[in-house]
């Protein structure tokens, strides 16, 4: 009898255990429990989510913002910087690489610490822009072809090779375009208007635009004569640099046939004409001018 009841109290105990265990009720005839596994709602959801999205028609896409909303807030390029709306200035520097593959260990080695020592002492944003251009070979070209038929005393089969050679590069420029990289540092400096005392107007707008080139000017003087120990060479741009910086990145297929140079030799960058004009046309011009000047402040305003 005692070993009936033993026996009967461990079934018991293994039948509590196994339905405790499976997560079913204690009485066989009672409501069970739905199971909803993790996997089976991050199934169901993903479903439902993609339901949603095949509903969703290809119009309904968003566009990407063009390219030009990247310089929305540019203002205009003054005293060899960049300024933006809330009087935040920008200088840019080309940097010439060094061929950092070709060198010895330990000239690697010297060229990482001096690196690493000038981030270290940066406590303002500095950007590191790179452009790819597609390789323009005119310049040479042009040079090449002054020089050949400047010379009077070359052989003709020199003249034959030197005009062989030229159009070989002008034929490989158009059939194989290739790119080279150009390195800039982009420096920021933001105008605090309120530490800027000043009696009008016109002074108050000399005054920013002195205290921001005079800023980034050591800024970039700054990363010059550190990176200058790592041989690497930093350059200011000046107002035409650019110019045609941002030239090549908002054409930079056309950059080749309708080169910066051209554009800039042309006179095409110029407020005004250099043709002779009348003082009427001059002051319309003016007019349209300072017009154009307000209704912007107004929209700003």
């Amino acid at each position: 009898m005692i070993d009936f009841i033993v026996l009967t109290a461990l079934a018991l105990g293994f039948y509590v255990f196994s339905r405790l265990m499976l997560k079913e009720p204690l009485i066989p005839w009672g409501a069970k429990k739905k199971r909803v596994s993790k996997q089976g709602t991050s199934k169901s959801k993903g479903k439902a989510s993609k339901g949603k999205k095949g509903k969703k028609s290809v119009g309904d896409e968003d566009e990407p913002d063009p390219f030009e909303e990247l310089f929305s807030d540019m203002e205009e390029i003054v005293k060899k910087m960049i300024r933006f709306e809330n009087d935040r200035f920008v200088m840019i520097a080309e940097v010439d690489p060094v061929n950092y593959f070709l060198l010895s260990p330990e000239e690697q080695e010297a060229i990482d610490r001096t690196f690493e020592t000038w981030l270290a002492t940066l406590h303002y944003p500095v950007q590191i822009y790179l452009q790819n251009r597609y390789v323009d070979l005119s310049d040479p070209i042009e040079k090449m072809r002054d020089i050949m038929l400047g010379q009077d005393d070359l052989p003709i089969n020199a003249i034959e090779y030197g005009q062989s050679m030229i159009e070989d590069l002008t034929r490989w420029q158009e059939l194989t375009p290739r790119y080279e990289t150009k390195r800039y540092l982009a420096v920021s400096y933001q105008v605090n208007v309120k530490e800027i005392n000043a009696d009008s107007k016109d002074e108050l707008e000399e005054k920013i635009l002195q205290k921001a080139y005079n800023e980034l000017s050591r800024r970039v003087s700054a990363a010059a004569n550190a990176l200058r120990k790592a041989r690497i060479g930093v350059h200011r741009l000046d107002n035409d640099g650019i110019g045609e910086l941002l030239y090549f990145a908002f054409n930079r297929k056309k950059a080749i046939k309708n080169r910066y140079k051209d554009i800039a030799r042309n006179e095409m960058l110029a407020l005004y004409t250099t043709a002779d004009q009348d003082e009427r046309h001059i002051e319309l011009v003016k007019e349209m001018i300072d017009r154009d000047g307000e209704e912007k402040e107004q929209q700003a305003g």
